[in-house]
């Protein structure tokens, strides 16, 4: 593998902006001078304008801007903001003052930590024609320095009056911006960073087309092809091939370059200081400097209004039915974690391992995910954030139409004027008060075991599984927590209900306090649904059925559901897991969305308000018509009149 030139569409950059500060005197204007006309100037300014390196000054071809500062207190803001602006920073100290070397450390690097400029840095020792030879070598005076502050790319010394080294600074800037190391290898390690790794695992699999686990020569052709436009001579193929042998034997076997040795290579280059063919390979393969895909790579398929929602469509879960199974290594119907971390190994990280997917689904008592689970899970993902869905879809191996494996529902409120909701994920909003039993609910939905111990939900939590309905139609139901001090918040925004198919009120049944916080819930939803025109069905679950209820509770619920309009509560006891079909019933009643809409007294009066006035029009409009009729009538009669007479 060798590297090429890197067009700027492959680096994503239209140009790279160098700023050089350090201490007064250090040599930042001459540097500059000197890279920009190859001469030493006999008189320099205070502070250079902008000076501008064409695209073909190097390789790369990506135009330099660089910007010279000054150190002086008065320019102090201006100073501030170059930096901040920066895409890398050229750090300076005299060779001939060690002074301004101790200046690095002291101050310069700290007040760019200071400032969170988090760019690399260049440090350059300029005047190296006025160095003293007893001085320590560059390496070991800046290798004490390097480890204390990790942003420092490279360090280099060079003489703007003898033209040594000047060039180079400048290309090791372009360099740290356009093939940075810091994302690909641990110096301190000196390995791979884990998020290379995973790229580069994902380039491997998608070349090796034969999946025997080793690039052949002709797939090591291919691959040379597509990333550097130019074939690998035979002779070359089995050099690369001696060269890992040597070092790793496991890097090579009868079928080609195995993964290991795929690895190795890379990281041979990059201690070699060759970053840019590594880089050359990620950016062929659209990621960014971040190591994720690059968002052009994502496109925008997701536009929609804020009651319709995101679902994998079927070509996308038959390819993750291909995928469960591919990875479901002890053929028991189930993921376990590390299957799991296996399948998402080409991805930059591991997305179900960190809120909201992180205990979501249904496991078994091994931890592993039934394909039902793992369904679950991905439909959350998308649910929540279908942006993240598509991108773990590539990094697992999705090629096809990002188009064909997403579906975007008809609008809730289409779905409440036909009366049904086409929908196979329902997310359902659980709301009530402190210790009525929402966890335990979201508990129940994904299998969990009753706990007796009572840990208040501080922040919003979900759950995720599949719902079998009579018939045997399937739909994935979503649940998520809302906390009850979390309730203001989410109703601050108009749109807030615009996701929710259905919200359930969860209240203590033997606790009278605990049904009127919820009804106040309840009517808190109502209004708002009302109000912002996204009106949502609910349902009102007793839980703790297995305590006596508390007195007038029959008499309290049933008043309530008629006067809002809505069935009567759902009685539970979670901790007997007598569900008594809530999540059927949940789905149902989420599938009629015409149905069990709650009526505030406000909003009755607002409706009949309407109808008075809709029925006022019509008489008016009536009127109207008759008067328009009767008047045809009149001129009908006058003219025949006027004719006999």
């Amino acid at each position: 593998m060798s590297a090429s030139t890197t067009p700027p569409s492959i680096v994503g950059r239209s140009g790279v902006r160098i700023v050089v500060v350090g201490d007064q005197g250090t040599g930042k204007s001459s540097l500059i001078i000197a890279v920009a006309t190859e001469s030493f100037p006999e008189s320099v300014p205070d502070v250079l304008p902008p000076t501008r390196l064409p695209a073909d000054y190097y390789p790369d071809r990506v135009p330099l801007t660089i910007i010279d500062t000054s150190s002086s207190p008065a320019s102090k803001a201006s100073l501030v903001a170059e930096c901040q602006a920066a895409d890398v920073i050229v750090l300076t100290y005299a060779c001939d003052r060690p002074a301004s070397l101790d200046r690095l450390s002291s101050y310069w690097l700290p007040e760019l930590r200071r400032l969170e400029v988090k760019v690399p840095v260049i440090v350059v020792g300029c005047k190296l024609d006025l160095r003293d030879e007893q001085q320590s070598s560059l390496d070991q005076v800046m290798s004490p320095i390097m480890q204390q502050f990790r942003e420092i790319e490279t360090c280099i010394e060079c003489s703007s009056l003898r033209q040594i080294q000047v060039p180079e600074v400048f290309y090791y800037a372009q360099k740290a911006v356009l093939h940075p190391t810091s994302p690909l290898f641990d110096q301190e390690t000196q390995s791979l960073k884990p998020r290379c790794v995973r790229a580069l695992k994902r380039i491997f699999i998608l070349c090796d087309h034969d999946r025997d686990g080793a690039l052949s020569d002709a797939e090591l052709n291919d691959f040379q092809v597509r990333c550097f436009n130019a074939p690998l001579q035979p002779s070359e193929i089995v050099g690369v091939q001696k060269v890992v042998q040597e070092k790793m034997p496991e890097g090579v076997n009868e079928h080609g370059l195995t993964l290991t040795g795929f690895l190795f290579l890379h990281a041979l280059f990059i201690e070699k200081g060759r970053l840019e063919t590594t880089w050359t390979v990620l950016r062929k393969f659209g990621y960014d400097n971040d190591l994720k895909l690059r968002d052009d790579l994502l496109p925008p398929v997701f536009k929609r209004a804020p009651d319709q929602s995101v679902e994998l469509a079927n070509e996308a879960i038959e390819f993750l039915r291909g995928i469960f199974l591919m990875f479901d290594s002890d053929n028991d119907g189930a993921l376990q974690p590390a299957d799991i971390d296996d399948l998402f190994s080409t991805a930059p990280d591991s997305p179900w391992s960190e809120y909201p997917y992180k205990d979501a689904a249904e496991r078994n008592v091994l931890g592993g995910l039934s394909f039902e689970g793992f369904i679950s899970q991905w439909a959350l993902m998308t649910l929540l954030d279908p942006v993240a869905s598509l991108a773990n879809l590539i990094y697992i191996g999705y090629t096809s139409d990002p188009a064909l494996a997403f579906h975007i529902t008809r609008r809730r409120r289409q779905n409440r004027k036909k009366q049904q909701s086409q929908r196979n994920v329902l997310q359902c909003f659980v709301f009530g008060p402190k210790n009525a039993g929402k966890s335990a609910l979201l508990g129940s939905l994904i299998g969990r075991t009753f706990s007796e111990k009572y840990t208040p939900t501080t922040s919003e939590r979900f759950a995720a599984n599949v719902v079998e309905l009579p018939g045997g139609i399937k739909k994935t139901l979503v649940m998520r927590e809302i906390p009850e001090d979390s309730v203001k918040k989410l109703l601050s925004n108009k749109e807030s209900l615009a996701a929710c198919d259905i919200a359930v009120f969860v209240h203590d049944s033997s606790d009278a306090s605990s049904f009127n916080k919820a009804t106040e819930l309840l009517i808190q939803i109502a209004t708002h649904g009302e109000n912002s025109g996204f009106e949502v069905p609910c349902l009102i679950i007793s839980s703790k059925d297995d305590l006596d209820p508390y007195p007038l509770a029959i008499q309290d619920t049933t008043r309530v559901s008629q006067d809002m309009g809505i069935e009567t509560p759902i009685p539970v006891s979670l901790k007997l897991r007598d569900l008594n079909n809530v999540f059927s019933r949940i789905v149902t009643a989420a599938q009629h969305p015409h149905l069990s809409i709650p009526e505030t007294e406000v909003g009755r009066h607002r409706k009949q308000y309407r109808r008075l006035v809709n029925r006022s029009l019509m008489f008016v409009s009536v009127g109207a018509a008759v008067a328009v009729v009767g008047l045809a009538a009149y001129r009908v009669y006058a003219s025949r009149k006027n004719s006999s007479s």
